[in-house]
């Protein structure tokens, strides 16, 4: 895959991710653990459909043996699941999204530690600008209330993301690299951490999720996320950690924050106040930043050895 497509996956991706906000707030009263445990069950259904249809049926024998690191992954994944979808439903947007913007920082602080990367400074502004471009969108938003515990459940999608990035691309490393690896530690295959994650943010979900509520229209709603916010997305980001580093993805990942705030804008009746543009210009700026600062760096690298 060239690094234009990367890019332009990884776009798609994020317009994917960016549907949740919108979608959540055309439910009609489902309450939050209902709502979380509906996304995550289609999500888990669609995945395990896909994984068979490319894993074949052996898959489902390999998936209670699976290695340390896959299930380590998969419950990385069902916190994001989970984390995400209760806390849209306890506190504001602005709230879940201004937590979410640490993890550009976290990710980087942890391939920095875990796979000694050594970051640019470039790339280190750019992630401290876009993370100020997402406060800054929210910070005088007069309708928005600060929510302690949903703030803290926040916490855990960026920190789960980071820590599930930095695993996803060193079992890439170790691909790309050709490292060997033994026999019973098959951790090749990093898709079924994604189905695991889906099925243990259903099983956590459920007990509280009863009696259910959500309507037919909820439940329709609730579908289009599992499938189309959460399974192809994430399984396309996995193919992305081969070519993109975990802080790249994690840093172009803030564009789901200007997406979603668009489609409140377009669907939602939502206001873009001065400050929402002037954020957001900032987070789209330290991205294309990032961008051109490395291909200049790139350019000039193969000059140097030509």
């Amino acid at each position: 895959m060239s690094r234009p497509q990367a890019i332009s996956l990884m776009i798609l991706i994020t317009l994917l991710w960016s549907m949740a906000g919108v979608i959540t707030r055309h439910l009609d009263s489902s309450p939050s653990f209902e709502v979380t445990f509906w996304r995550s069950t289609f999500n888990a259904l669609a995945l395990a459909v896909v994984l068979t249809l490319i894993r074949g049926l052996g898959l489902w024998r390999k998936l209670l043996h699976a290695p340390k690191v896959i299930w380590i992954s998969g419950v990385c994944w069902s916190i994001m699941f989970t984390a995400f979808m209760v806390a849209m439903t306890l506190t504001t947007v602005a709230n879940v999204l201004i937590v979410m913007a640490l993890g550009p920082l976290i990710t980087a602080l942890f391939a920095r530690l875990f796979l000694q990367h050594r970051l640019p400074v470039a790339t280190w502004l750019a992630i401290a600008v876009a993370c100020l471009g997402i406060v800054w969108m929210f910070l005088y938003d007069d309708d928005s209330t600060f929510s302690v515990i949903g703030s803290l459940i926040s916490l855990g999608v960026p920190l789960s993301a980071a820590i599930n990035f930095t695993i996803l691309q060193h079992v890439g490393l170790r691909k790309e690299n050709k490292v060997a690896v033994p026999d019973d530690e098959p951790i090749q295959d990093m898709l079924p951490a994604v189905l695991i994650g889906a099925i243990l943010s259903a099983l956590v979900t459920l007990p509280l999720s009863l009696p259910f509520q959500a309507s037919a229209h909820d439940l329709g709603l609730l579908a289009l996320l599992g499938i189309f916010q959460l399974a192809i997305p994430c399984l396309l980001v996995i193919r992305l950690t081969r070519e993109l580093s975990a802080p790249e993805i994690s840093l172009m990942g803030q564009l789901e924050v200007i997406f979603g705030v668009t489609w409140a804008w377009l669907w939602a009746g939502e206001h873009l106040s001065v400050n929402t543009l002037s954020g957001g210009s900032l987070v789209l700026g330290a991205l294309i930043a990032n961008e051109l600062i490395r291909i200049i760096r790139q350019h000039r690298a193969r000059n140097m050895i030509a």
